[in-house]
């Protein structure tokens, strides 16, 4: 079956992540994947969250904040309305244990990182793309905390990516649009790291349900989709 973009069933959308993109937050990048387009900052406290304090816990922490703005929609959506986006919760929950994944909090001291994933322009995609994105910006932030010697071993273990894979007319296709995410009969979500290792599979069942073969199939897609974002990921980060 043809693409709506006319892309092939394992060609990505352009990807492009332009670094530094806000004067203040320690790390930086707008990421951009076809029509979808995210801010992604980091942003260093210089203490641990209060519940670990509380607990006399040793270590930082990583978490993250995900909001699409009100026109990052076709229709716009009120402010008041982002205040209770369970699916938004959702989301910045899985970017904060994506990145949790791969960090050392032992290593990151007594420090807190916050990763705010802002969409301007949605066109499906849009967790994946924070999460892409989102670990430039904080592999942004630690280069200057260490620089800064404020920690002296990078935390970090590995690069971590994520793109969608779904089923559309019996076909597998890998990072959906908004149009194919809405046409799917089986639609995913992977985070992989740079090592070919996966942190979380997100998977649902549009129309029918799916057995094991057909994830493994999808993952395998996921894997390949992934490498290219991390092989980006180096590029810009070098």
């Amino acid at each position: 079956m043809l693409r709506p973009s006319l892309r092939k069933p394992d060609q990505m959308r352009p990807v492009e992540i332009e670094t530094n993109v806000n004067k203040w937050a320690e790390g930086s990048c707008l990421i951009k994947i076809g029509g979808t387009h995210v801010i992604c900052t980091a942003s260093v406290e210089t203490q641990q969250p209060l519940w670990k304090r509380l607990q006399n816990k040793t270590g930082g922490w990583v978490t993250a904040e995900y909001s699409m703005l009100p026109r990052a929609v076709g229709v716009r959506k009120p402010r008041d309305a982002m205040l209770k986006d369970h699916r938004a919760a959702e989301i910045t929950r899985l970017i904060g244990r994506a990145f949790r994944a791969v960090v050392d909090m032992e290593k990151l001291g007594k420090h807190t990182i916050i990763i705010d994933c802002d969409v301007i322009q949605a066109d499906g995609g849009t967790r994946c793309a924070s999460i892409t994105g989102g670990f430039v910006a904080l592999s942004l932030a630690v280069k200057k905390l260490l620089a800064d010697g404020r920690i002296h071993e990078n935390p970090i273990g590995d690069y971590v990516a994520a793109v969608s894979v779904g089923s559309r007319g019996g076909e597998l296709i890998l990072d959906l649009d908004f149009e194919e995410d809405c046409g799917a009969d089986l639609d995913a979500n992977f985070v992989v790291t740079g090592g070919g290792k996966f942190i979380e599979v997100q998977a649902t069942g549009e129309s029918s349900p799916f057995d094991a073969s057909k994830i493994n199939d999808m993952m395998a897609l996921a894997a390949k989709g992934c490498a290219d974002l991390v092989a980006l990921q180096k590029q810009v980060l070098e």
